[in-house]
């Protein structure tokens, strides 16, 4: 157990971005931005040999990063249990997400830990990673 502390841990308040390569570009960034429906931030080319997109909400403290490195394969998951989960508490957008992942052509997995397939939806991307689409709450 942790000491309590009344100093700010030095994370708190930062953004956090979550990257990683594709050798898929524009099949990942559709399946994110389109299908899920974080919007596109950014896109940069070139930066030093890595070309990359960017997804989020504005103002939001988290990012997906998508990069290519020229001349180099970036590969498939490694494994069916590299996921991100979405804790979504509202019944109705967890169902309408579910629906808007269907009608983008993406079809549910069954998930590598079963307890994901409780109270959520597990689909994956077009490099194998895979995302959770958790109705409910985390709790903390």
């Amino acid at each position: 157990m942790s000491p309590i502390t009344l100093e700010r841990p030095p994370l708190a308040g930062c953004i956090l971005r979550v990257a990683r390569p594709t050798d898929q570009m524009e099949a990942v960034v559709a399946f994110y931005r389109d299908g899920l429906g974080f919007p596109e931030l950014t896109r940069f080319s070139d930066h030093d040999g890595f070309d990359g997109v960017i997804l989020g909400f504005p103002g939001a403290p988290y990012h997906l990063e998508f990069t290519s490195a020229r001349g180099h394969a970036a590969g498939r998951a490694p494994t069916p249990d590299n996921l991100l989960v979405v804790y979504m508490p509202d019944a109705r957008a967890w169902s309408r997400m579910i629906g808007v992942m269907r009608r983008r052509g993406h079809e549910p997995v069954e998930s590598f830990n079963p307890y994901w397939d409780r109270e959520g939806v597990t689909y994956e991307d077009p490099d194998g990673y895979r995302v959770v689409l958790h109705q409910g709450i985390w709790p903390v």
